[in-house]
């Protein structure tokens, strides 16, 4: 019976918690889905440039600005090396992912 009720109460405070992360943090999440979306195209397009990169890990970083906008910040490492870093503008209400150049 304990089991049981232990089962009725993490369902009903810890569930719901879970699913506010996934509110809170929207804008993030859909900005790096777009910029992933948008990194792997360059890369199949380019055959040579991607059996180079095969080593390479891209790590994404999202930083919300506003509602729709943030900016995501990829960062690629071949194990404790960082070879390269690129920085997006992404728009998720236009779905506009552009790049920006230092």
């Amino acid at each position: 019976m304990k089991k049981f009720i232990t089962i009725i109460l993490f369902q009903t405070l810890i569930v719901p918690f879970g699913l506010k992360a996934n509110e809170n943090y929207s804008v993030e999440i859909e900005a790096v889905t777009l910029v992933m979306e948008k990194y792997e195209k360059d890369f199949v397009e380019e055959p040579e440039t991607q059996f180079k990169l095969n080593n390479k890990k891209p790590s994404y970083m999202a930083l919300k600005e506003d509602e729709c906008n943030a900016t995501v910040k990829v960062t690629e490492k071949t194990g404790l090396e960082i070879v390269g870093t690129e920085s997006f503008d992404v728009n998720v209400c236009k779905k506009e992912v552009n790049k920006v150049i230092n």
